[in-house]
């Protein structure tokens, strides 16, 4: 039986890592109890399901891919677009609740309820996309794009690879446009949305261009085959 994969202490540092969780945790459970009790019920909501997208990001890495785990497998550091984007719908949101406060709050509305409820089965659909993903591709999943293949990368088109071709994009994609919909965030939503299409169709197109070197007529075949289900991204 071959030895068990550890991670590094030195780029995984054990009390970083814990507190880091413990933080995570205690933000989910937080807005998790909140939800009783506050009018912006929604808002509750994606403040526990965003904290838990961080804590997956690591914990899955962490049991699936540990050679590639870190601190930084918690996705925290994201980038500023990332970070600036979750601000200003937090601020929209909080603004949108003091100077309109019935779109906020009106749940009896047909239109809203539709939009809220498409919310919902997004963030569900897209996290549970996500989590599968890293859990089907395990030491072929990366949290950056692979420019060297190495020995344990293998092309993965089982599972939820059989039916889309990148599901963790396409889990993180309506994921986060769920977000915006469940908050009733119109401003935060076309914003998401076009900076997140954006970024995965320039991503998809780097990586892709590694993976037909890697692969060759197979992940032709493959790409041709599989759709990514992301609007506008062949």
């Amino acid at each position: 039986m071959p030895p068990a994969v550890l991670p590094d202490v030195h780029t995984n540092q054990p009390h970083r890592i814990a507190l880091t969780a413990f933080a995570l945790g205690g933000v989910t459970g937080l807005f998790l109890g909140l939800i009783r009790t506050v009018q912006l019920k929604a808002f509750s909501f994606y403040m526990a399901s965003l904290a838990l997208f961080h804590f997956l990001e690591y914990y899955t890495t962490a049991k699936y891919n540990p050679k590639q785990v870190s601190e930084d497998s918690f996705l925290l550091n994201n980038g500023i677009e990332y970070l600036l984007c979750h601000s200003i719908a937090i601020l929209e949101c909080f603004l949108e609740y003091v100077f309109l406060p019935r779109w906020k709050t009106d749940y009896k509305s047909t239109s809203h309820l539709v939009v809220i409820s498409l919310g919902y089965f997004f963030m569900i659909m897209g996290q549970m996309a996500r989590t599968l993903a890293m859990c089907t591709a395990g030491g072929s999943f990366s949290h950056t794009v692979k420019t060297n293949r190495g020995e344990d990368h293998i092309l993965i088109k089982q599972g939820i690879y059989k039916w889309i071709r990148h599901p963790s994009y396409f889990g993180f994609f309506w994921w986060a446009i769920g977000t915006q919909m469940i908050l009733l965030n119109p401003i935060s939503l076309v914003l998401f949305a076009t900076v997140l299409w954006k970024f995965f169709r320039q991503r998809i197109k780097f990586e892709e261009s590694y993976l037909l070197q890697f692969f060759g007529r197979e992940y032709y075949e493959y790409r041709e085959s599989v759709p990514a289900l992301i609007p506008f991204i062949e």
